[in-house]
């Protein structure tokens, strides 16, 4: 059942998923327009659901968040999200490889007033996040971005998230791959990258983790040292 790319909601019953979408309206027209755009715009239909969406906004509210770190931009859907649940003095710096998405994520981000509070940063995140080391702490950290740079994403996170901030990353499954000794038909150094992140975060030390089990798996951990 879709909540707008093709994408499950974590369980089987179109029904429940239908109910919940008319309940909780995880949709508006805004992000109705950031998807619309975006495929307009020749990207790729990646971006989390709208459900997701909605989990993002809601957690970072609730984790109090001001300074949030999102890697994997595409066209800003997921860090319009974000935007909506930080208070006026709250900042997102993102990271996107492709120039061409990050010209659209901007777009989104003027066209919904929250241009100023963001920083799109082009280029490899594995080499461009050490420019923002010297402003953290950070609150929340999100990965939905190239799932073998997960490990390396999740290493920086240690030790630049606050005590108590949370990192969350989306396709924590890898489509069912983490858990199939064929690795489910996709490449297997990003399973076998996912697998780690998955193991590193869980048993760690570093982090309380718990995986919430929507279609793609969101991995969630609050940091504790």
């Amino acid at each position: 059942m879709s909540t707008h790319t093709g994408k499950g909601f974590g369980q089987n019953d179109p029904h429940v998923t239908k109910w919940s979408e008319l309940v909780y309206k995880p949709k508006d027209a805004a992000l109705d327009e950031i998807i619309r755009r975006s495929e307009a715009a020749g990207l790729p239909d990646i971006a989390v659901s709208s459900f997701d969406g909605l989990h993002l906004e809601v957690l970072v509210r609730a984790s109090g968040a001001k300074k949030v770190v999102e890697v994997g931009t595409l066209g800003g859907y997921s860090g319009v999200c974000i935007l909506r649940a930080l208070p006026a003095d709250g900042f997102l710096h993102t990271f996107e490889y492709s120039d061409k998405h990050a010209k659209v994520a901007q777009e989104t981000f003027e066209k919904n007033g929250v241009a100023s509070r963001v920083k799109i940063h082009v280029g490899p995140a594995a080499d461009n996040l050490a420019q923002i080391n010297q402003d953290g702490p950070f609150d929340v950290v999100f990965l939905d971005a190239d799932k073998g740079g997960y490990p390396e994403y999740l290493a920086w996170a240690e030790e630049h998230l606050r005590v108590g901030g949370v990192l969350l990353a989306d396709n924590a499954f890898g489509w069912g791959g983490v858990a199939r000794e064929d690795d489910g038909g996709y490449p297997r150094e990003q399973i076998a990258a996912l697998r780690r992140f998955n193991e590193r975060l869980a048993q760690g030390g570093r982090f309380r983790a718990t995986m919430l089990p929507t279609a793609e798996g969101l991995a969630m951990g609050v940091k504790v040292r």
